[in-house]
């Protein structure tokens, strides 16, 4: 067994439920098979290179091309040659990768795929505690590739832990969102990110369930499936897995999104429009969070960056005693009553446009009767497009007999939200109406709020020349701070500006920025310097111009990266015990799972480096060790030195991290 993760290897745990991807075509209709997607996906050589000897790995020029195709290795191989099998097979030198799950893993391995009698044989899988199961799973590994926007080449190697039996998606109910949610929580410090293979006809409802189930997450969960499977000839099941698994492995999107043609949405924002379109989804209300095409285009203002100092945990319960009623014209109060009488906690009110419904005293009187009761009502339009609000008399009688308002939220969303809510004991039925209204997981549209007025050109350079002072500041040897000046200004002497003046469009200063802002924030990081920080931070949060795209540094300037080194601002703190800084950065949405060039994290560092309170603020913040910093050594050796120097703090440094004490070989976290 191989724990070793390089560096330029990213983990993917996929979940698989079930759906029409790993369907086959049966006399009865499409039909769940087991195991024919992980065999299949072995088969293909854009899922699955473990020797990167395929077409995909050798194609990233022309020389290497040349080379690999005259080297006898693209043509086909017997049987007997180092060709990896076919199928499940688990050759020696294959990785595995222990995997968890509160249901006993019962995946079946081809042993011998190039006979005709195939033989199968049950994976060990072993309890661990109450309702945890453990197996170590073998795994797949795409080709090298290049990923539009970044400069070094990454493998994505992932497991694939299938459910048995697998499910159609119009089977999912609240326990199975529950045992995916679980299932990441259990399995969350040894990935990098999740996908989840489910049916389409319920995958919105499920996205918008584990947005809410998923509480401070910090990783990429994607859910993707197919409207074609993937044993037909002609799928959208190849581009969709693979798209989702190359955004998982290649960029930290702390969002539960869905994934279908082409296209990533914030998974609480999508309805299924088409049961037969490849375009199955739509986000009326919030736009995609990644468009793919030629290029792979992140929208990063967009993405939410947590701002908890809260470890990550799944909640593990969602009520019931939730509905959808869906108004109709001549609906009466006896139906109404009748639809919210007991066990009905929660209802989601699906009204006429912007929240409008009958104006029958009947009717108004079974709704008030329920919010009085205690029972929890909201109102959603029943348009595909747009909010509801009070602009009509016959939407604010509705808020008048206690229905409180779900803004844009999609019905999915909505029910999903109120199920979550409900859940949770220690909240008042005032409490879930409030947090109703408020976007949790930016399921819904906050009311807008008149913005600033547009900076004119005569504001622009003042930026731009504080934020040279800035670095002036910081970088200057003396203690006087020399005065920037870049075009003339009213009482300026001639001599001052006999320069040239500084000529220049809102959008070239705007890039000026873009372009300087990270090198300040890092330098600021390093010494510590919160005026600058704060500089950066609101340099970038308060620019309202309209061509945002210049400033859309991925991950947002508390995650931009420093090219060379790959670390971002949190890195730095880190490494140089700048705790004012590093309390500033994680409360402004800094991830912690980011990784360096080396594949380190900001807790690695602060933990070589001997900086407890750094330490003790990122394991409060949900950092942990992974990948190649104790599985190829790294942690391991630093253990070993402070043994041997019998340095104690070191010891206790160490293991605040999960680390165990070196008194065996296993010094993996706990």
């Amino acid at each position: 067994m191989d724990h070793s993760q390089p560096s330029d290897e990213s983990r993917v745990l996929v979940i698989y439920t079930g759906g029409t991807i790993g369907m086959l075509v049966s006399p009865q209709g499409y039909v769940p098979e087991p195991y024919f997607l992980t065999e299949t996906l072995r088969s293909q050589n854009r899922f699955h290179d473990p020797l990167q000897d395929s077409l995909f790995s050798n194609a990233g020029s022309v020389e290497g091309y040349r080379v690999w195709s005259t080297s006898g290795r693209s043509s086909p191989t017997s049987p007997s040659s180092t060709t990896v099998p076919s199928g499940n097979a688990v050759p020696h030198h294959q990785p595995t990768l222990a995997v968890r799950s509160s249901r006993p893993i019962g995946i079946s391995v081809t042993l011998a795929p190039t006979t005709q009698q195939v033989s199968k044989e049950q994976i060990e899988c072993k309890k661990i505690s109450d309702a945890i199961y453990e197996a170590h799973l073998p795994t797949l590994v795409t080709p090298r590739s290049i990923v539009p926007g970044q400069s070094s080449s990454k493998r994505i190697r992932y497991a694939i832990l299938e459910w048995n039996p697998l499910l159609d998606s119009s089977n999912i109910e609240i326990d199975d969102w529950i045992r995916i949610a679980t299932e990441i929580e259990l399995n969350y410090t040894s990935f990098d990110a999740f996908v989840i293979l489910h049916g389409t006809d319920t995958m919105s409802y499920s996205a918008g369930a584990l947005s809410f189930l998923l509480e401070d997450l910090g990783k990429t969960v994607i859910l993707t499936g197919a409207q074609i499977p993937l044993s037909q000839l002609r799928n959208d099941a190849v581009d969709n897995l693979l798209g989702a698994l190359s955004i998982a492995g290649n960029y930290i999107i702390p969002e539960c999104s869905l994934y279908f043609n082409h296209t990533l949405f914030r998974g609480n924002r999508v309805s299924k429009v088409s049961s037969y379109d490849l375009n199955a989804f739509h986000s009326p209300n919030f736009s995609p969070l990644v468009n793919v095409g030629i290029d792979i285009v992140v929208n990063w203002n967009d993405v939410i960056r947590q701002t908890s100092l809260r470890r990550f945990k799944a909640h593990k319960e969602m009520s019931p005693h939730v509905a959808t009623l869906r108004l109709f014209p001549g609906i009466t109060g006896a139906t109404i009553r009748a639809f919210l009488m007991p066990p009905t906690r929660g209802v989601v009110l699906e009204t006429f446009g912007a929240g409008n419904a009958p104006q029958r005293s009947d009717l108004m009187a079974a709704l008030k009767d329920a919010c009085d009761r205690g029972i929890v009502i909201v109102a959603i339009t029943q348009c595909t497009k747009g909010s509801v609000s009070d602009a009509y008399e016959t939407g604010r009688t509705l808020l008048q007999a206690g229905v409180v308002p779900g803004g844009d939220m999609t019905p999915e969303c909505a029910l999903t939200k109120l199920s979550y809510l409900l859940s949770k004991p220690e909240l008042s039925v005032d409490q879930v109406r409030e947090l109703v209204g408020t976007p949790l997981r930016g399921e819904l549209t906050r009311r807008a709020v008149p913005a600033p007025s547009h900076p004119g050109s005569e504001g622009e350079l003042p930026n731009i020349q504080g934020l040279l002072s800035q670095f002036v500041r910081l970088a200057g040897a003396s203690s006087s701070t020399p005065r920037i000046v870049l075009s003339p200004s009213v009482g300026d002497t001639v001599a001052e500006h006999a320069a040239a003046p500084w000529s220049r469009t809102a959008a070239e200063t705007a890039s000026t920025e873009a372009a300087l802002l990270p090198y300040l924030i890092h330098l600021a990081s390093a010494r510590d310097d919160m005026e600058s920080m704060q500089y950066c931070l609101s340099a970038f949060a308060n620019d309202d111009r309209d061509d945002r795209s210049v400033m859309a540094i991925p991950g947002g300037i508390v995650n931009c990266i420093e090219p060379g080194s790959g670390r971002s601002p949190l890195h730095v703190a880190a490494l140089n015990n700048s705790i004012k800084c590093l309390n500033c950065l994680l409360e402004s949405g800094a991830l912690v799972h980011l990784r360096d060039s080396l594949g380190h994290t900001a807790l690695y560092y602060a933990a070589r480096q001997g900086h407890e309170d750094v330490v003790d603020i990122l394991i409060s913040a949900g950092a942990n060790l992974g990948g190649v910093e104790y599985e190829t050594g790294f942690a391991t050796l630093a253990l070993q030195n402070a043994m041997r120097s019998g340095h104690e703090g070191a010891f206790k440094i160490w293991a605040k991290t999960g680390m165990r004490m070196p008194q065996t070989e296993d010094t993996r976290p706990v």
